[in-house]
C-alpha cells in the first residue's frame, strides 16, 4: 500500500532566523502476538535524516504502533524546529483521523489523537 500523507502541519513554534523548507515525516508501526514496534524517519530541508526504531513493552495494534509513532516523530520534529512537517503514515485510519475526515471512535484512539491535535497546535 502507497503511505498516504497526513495533513501539512505547520506548528506554531519558535525558530531561528532561516529556518524553511519541509520537514519530511514517515512512519510506520506493527504488531504481531509476540510484539509492537515502529519505525521514525524525519528528514530535515537539507536531507538529513534521523531515524529511529521502536520496541514498545505493552501490546498495541498495527493503528496504535502507527500513532505512538508520529507522536514521537512529531516530538522529533519540534526538537528540531521544524516549522513545516509532512507526515507520511500508511495507516488508512491513522491518516484519515489526522485530517479530520474520519471520526475517531475508540477511546485510545481519542487520546492518541488528542495528543497529536495539542503537539501540533
Amino acid at each position: 500500500m502507497e503511505a498516504e500523507a497526513l495533513a501539512k502541519f505547520v506548528n506554531e513554534v519558535t525558530l531561528t532566523e532561516g529556518d524553511e523548507g519541509n520537514w519530511l515525516l514517515h512512519v510506520d508501526g506493527s504488531s504481531t502476538l509476540a510484539s509492537s514496534r515502529a519505525g521514525v524517519v524525519l528528514t530535515s530541508p537539507e536531507g538529513d535524516e534521523l531515524e529511529y526504531a521502536l520496541q514498545f513493552t505493552f501490546k498495541a495494534s498495527n493503528n496504535e504502533a502507527e500513532y505512538e509513532a508520529l507522536i514521537v516523530g512529531i516530538r522529533m520534529a519540534l526538537d528540531a524546529r521544524a516549522r513545516n512537517l509532512i507526515a507520511y503514515s500508511n495507516s488508512q485510519l491513522v491518516t484519515k483521523q489526522v485530517e479530520g475526515k474520519y471520526e475517531v471512535k475508540e477511546e485510545m484512539m481519542k487520546e492518541y489523537f488528542q495528543e497529536i491535535s495539542e503537539l501540533i497546535s
